[in-house]
């Protein structure tokens, strides 16, 4: 199901660079997602939104995207745009809208930088144009000796385990479909890397997940895993703390506890438990020389 909107605006001005992903911009084509992660942040968070049945598309996206952008090059503000922060660039309604494909195209025609998320293979049907922002786009003068070209993509997991992720990313590519389209990008000279948001605990927390996240990237032609912990907001039927523990019910109800435990005092684990897990990340990733951050 698609809900077609309007917008006022549609590049969301963030201040100032994002440490992680670059961005100083967020641009999203879409509200809601047809990937359907159990997990995702924006269910039951501040963001809000449906992320499983309805996927709202921006259809003045275009006009309104290339004010703002005249804007800030008339402002000297031009910066990395973060394509996919809230809702994955390439739901299944792209390919017969072509919103994304026509949202690039501004970005090339202004030569903005872009840092774009996904879970999908469709990414692919673009490389024409994403090779042409990488050649046009002006990268900030802060950053010309730290990136090669002005466009970044980054493919996005929970987990590398095929039944699992079927289960809690429905309408996402399996995570092999994934890597082989990261591969394409990375054999295409494009700086490319694994997203590994979120961690869920005892099921893709332990070393030997994470050896295997790390390992596979590698493999897969990634230049860098980003990493972070899972959080699990709200209490409503549709919020992603409700869809996450009835998932482990279902499936794997030993955990059920465990996580009532982990979460008993936050959307998030405990500052011990997100320590020690940054801290084995880390010491895998360097012992299999992957960096943890894109520059």
């Amino acid at each position: 199901m698609v809900n077609k909107i309007t917008v006022k605006t549609i590049l969301n001005n963030s201040k100032k660079r994002d440490d992680w992903f670059l961005g100083r911009y967020t641009l999203n084509t879409y509200a809601g997602c047809s990937m359907a992660c159990i997990y995702c942040y924006t269910r039951g968070s501040k963001y809000g939104g449906d992320h499983g049945s309805v996927v709202s598309a921006k259809l003045n996206a275009v006009p309104v995207l290339k004010k703002q952008l005249k804007n800030c090059i008339r402002r000297n503000e031009r910066d990395i745009i973060l394509f996919g922060s809230a809702a994955d660039p390439y739901s299944t309604v792209e390919k017969d809208l072509n919103l994304t494909r026509e949202v690039l195209g501004i970005i090339k025609r202004y030569k903005f930088p872009t840092h774009i998320l996904t879970k999908s293979k469709q990414i692919i049907r673009d490389l024409d144009i994403i090779k042409d922002i990488r050649d046009v786009a002006m990268v900030p003068d802060d950053l010309v000796d730290k990136l090669k070209n002005g466009v970044i993509v980054s493919f996005s997991f929970s987990t590398l385990d095929e039944e699992l992720a079927e289960i809690i990313e429905p309408g996402a590519p399996s995570p092999l479909e994934r890597l082989e389209t990261m591969k394409e990008f990375s054999d295409a000279g494009f700086k490319t890397g694994i997203i590994n948001m979120p961690i869920l605990p005892f099921l893709s927390d332990s070393d030997e997940a994470i050896k295997s996240m790390v390992k596979t990237a590698k493999f897969y032609g990634a230049h860098y895993v980003l990493y972070s912990g899972l959080t699990l907001y709200g209490s409503g039927n549709s919020d992603c703390k409700t869809l996450y523990l009835d998932f482990l019910r279902e499936h794997n109800p030993d955990l059920v506890k465990e996580y009532e435990i982990l979460f008993q005092k936050s959307f998030a684990p405990p500052k011990k438990y997100s320590f020690e897990l940054s801290k084995r990340f880390s010491e895998i990733s360097s012992k299999y020389g992957v960096k943890n951050s894109i520059l």
